[in-house]
C-alpha cells in the first residue's frame, strides 16, 4: 500500500516505514504529524484517486530531525564592468518517517 502526498508544494509517493525529506515542518524531533493532502492511495489492484483529495484519508508520520541541505552557490559576474556578486543558500529539510496510512470511509 501507498498514498501520493501533497506537501511544501511537492509530491511524494509514500509507503509505511519510508523515510523522506521535506521542507521544513514546524515541531520538535519525535512529534507526531498528520498530512491530510492525499491526492491518492493504492491498495494491491484498488486505486483511489481524489478530485483534487481523497476525502478522508490522511497520513501520519513521525519527524525524525531536522536538518540542511547542500549550499547551492548564485554567482553572476559581468564582463569587463569588474562587477560581480556571490551568494550562497541552504535550504531548510525535515527528514520524516511515515507511520501509517488511513484510507479513511
Amino acid at each position: 500500500m501507498f498514498a501520493v502526498i501533497k506537501t511544501g508544494g511537492k509530491q511524494y509517493k509514500v509507503a509505511a516505514e519510508d523515510t523522506i525529506t521535506i521542507m521544513t515542518l514546524a515541531g520538535e524531533a519525535g512529534e507526531k504529524v498528520t498530512f491530510n493532502d492525499v491526492l491518492m492511495i493504492v491498495d494491491g489492484d484498488k486505486a483511489t484517486t481524489g478530485a483534487p483529495l481523497v476525502a478522508g484519508a490522511s497520513v501520519s508520520a513521525e519527524i525524525v530531525e531536522h536538518s540542511r541541505g547542500p549550499k547551492v552557490i548564485a554567482f553572476k559576474k559581468r564582463r569587463r564592468k569588474h562587477s560581480k556578486r556571490k551568494r550562497g543558500h541552504r535550504q531548510d529539510l525535515t527528514i520524516v518517517k511515515i507511520t501509517g496510512i488511513s484510507a479513511g470511509a
